[in-house]
Formats: structure tokens, C-alpha cells, sequence
């Protein structure tokens, strides 16, 4: 379904990502695993057209994307959720979920069904209550990061990006995340996950691909997957030392 071919991203003298090539399968849950600058963050911007890469090509369905900006990567059926909790503050939370949805001069959903959609993406995962008209600044971080989960929900991406979404969240919307993120790969989505809690990776992942230094190192299905040896991939010197510890 997706393809990065040869993905390479530098920034002055710091190889961000080097040559990076990974197949993505439709209908899966694909976890991306590695250290703090290993080439994560950069893989998420330059799949979601936050920068562009030095080379390599980027295929939907073998196509290249010529997309080079994040208007055309969400054209391109992407939607990405940072860990950064990125909401406008002074406007509710219907207007937080269906921002950016709206074209310039007109609105997709009139204004009588604004609050209704909102409430229904939202009601797809969200366990905690989430006052639909509440300013998004007044609401705990958990809470904000669900409204930025729905604001790409709303836009049924056939690509769905987390990075580090659940971090502030609690075991009961946790959970309820993890399950709709299983019903998109069941849907015949790509979800795109990226985390460092091995737990999550253990009972997600379809796939998963590990990076350092800005390289892939390997990609191993479910069956393969066994923590000691995801550790001893992504950080050599850390499973050394436990080893002999």
C-alpha cells in the first residue's frame, strides 16, 4: 500500500535519515521502534509534509507522492497526530475537531450539524467526557490530545499516523485508542504507530520496524517478535549491559 523508497533527510551536518526503505501493507497496525534520534520524528514530518526529504520517493499504491506540503499529504488520504497537543486554544472543541476541514470560502458540514459530527467522532474512542463547547485550553491534556484524534478521524484517512499519542492518556481511553486503531487496520487502513512502551508494541504490532542512527536495521512480523531481541536491535549497548548486568 505504502512504500518509502531510499528516504534520506540531513540537517546541516546531522544525518537525520539515511536511505530508509520500508513496505507498509494495507490493513495493518505497523510500529516504528527506535531510540530518541534514531529517525522517527523525521520519518513522521516527512510523511505528514512537514519537510521534505534530500531523496528517496515516497508511493501510495505505487505511485510516487508528489505531495510536498501537508495540505497535499492529507489530499493524499494521510492524517498524522503528533505527540506535540497541536489545538488552536481559544476556539471550542467542535471547531478544534473540525479544523482545517472547511474550505476558504465554504463549509463542508453547514453549521447546524457541526456539533453533532464532532460529537460522533468523538464518540468512536473517547471514554472520558469531552464538553463539546468547552474552550480546548481549558481542557486536560488528555483530553485535548482526543480532540486532535479526532480532528484526523474526521477526515477517514486511508493512512493514519500516532506518534506517541497515548502517553497522556489514561488506562480506560488508552485502551479504547488501541481498539480503534485495530478496527482501522480491520477496515483495510494502514495505521502507523510509533512508541517506545513495549507493551504496546507486543500486542499492537502487525509489523514492526526498527530504526538507529537514522537507518532501518530490520522489519519482523508478529510472530517473530520478542522484546529481548527488539531491544537488542534498536539499542545494542543497552541489552549488552542488561545482559551482563
Amino acid at each position: 500500500m505504502l512504500d518509502i523508497v531510499d528516504l534520506s533527510k540531513r540537517y546541516g551536518e546531522t544525518v537525520a535519515l539515511d536511505g530508509a526503505s520500508i513496505s507498509f501493507r494495507p490493513g495493518t497496525i505497523h510500529t516504528i521502534l527506535g531510540e530518541n534520534g534514531s529517525g522517527k520524528s523525521t520519518l513522521v514530518k516527512l510523511l505528514s509534509g512537514i519537510v521534505s526529504p534530500d531523496r528517496g520517493a515516497v508511493r501510495l499504491e505505487g505511485r510516487d507522492i508528489a505531495a510536498r506540503d501537508p495540505r497535499g499529504f492529507r489530499a493524499a488520504g494521510f492524517a498524522t497526530v503528533f505527540q506535540e497537543v497541536l489545538i488552536a486554544p481559544d476556539r471550542t472543541v467542535v471547531d478544534n475537531v473540525l479544523l482545517g476541514y472547511d474550505g476558504l470560502f465554504s463549509r463542508l458540514i453547514p453549521r447546524s450539524q457541526r456539533r453533532q459530527t464532532a460529537s460522533r467522532v468523538l464518540g468512536r474512542f473517547a471514554v472520558s467526557p469531552v464538553p463539546l463547547d468547552a474552550l480546548a485550553a481549558d481542557l486536560p491534556l488528555a483530553a485535548q490530545q482526543l480532540v486532535v484524534l479526532a480532528r484526523a478521524l474526521l477526515r477517514e484517512p486511508r493512512v493514519l499516523i500516532l506518534d506517541e499519542v497515548t502517553a497522556a492518556l489514561d488506562f480506560a481511553d488508552r485502551e479504547a485508542v488501541f481498539a480503534l486503531m485495530r478496527g482501522q487496520a480491520a477496515e483495510g487502513r494502514l495505521v502507523i504507530f510509533i512508541t517506545h512502551r513495549m507493551d504496546e508494541v507486543m500486542s499492537l504490532s502487525d509489523q514492526v520496524t526498527v530504526l538507529r542512527s537514522g537507518r532501518v536495521v530490520r522489519t519482523l512480523t508478529r510472530e517473530a517478535l520478542k522484546p529481548d531481541e527488539l531491544l537488542a536491535l534498536m539499542a545494542p549497548e543497552t541489552a549488552r549491559g542488561l545482559r551482563h548486568g
